[in-house]
């Protein structure tokens, strides 16, 4: 299991030399809402393509 710090370093290592704080800030935020988001749907599911797509059906022609 990677450390936060473990992967600090492994995106820094990625990002451009000349990033300014801002970019590190964005990087930070996206991998910790994509982190967010998977720990969610191992507790609560996920739902398929198929249902999905039936349910924006339903209520997309109202």
């Amino acid at each position: 299991m990677n450390t936060a710090k473990n992967e600090i370093q492994s995106l820094l290592q990625k990002l451009p030399d000349d990033c300014s704080f801002e970019d590190i800030q964005y990087h930070l935020y996206v991998i910790e809402k994509i982190r967010k988001g998977i720990e969610r749907a191992e507790i609560e599911g996920v739902v398929s393509q198929d249902e999905v797509e039936k349910r924006f059906d339903k209520w997309a022609t109202k």
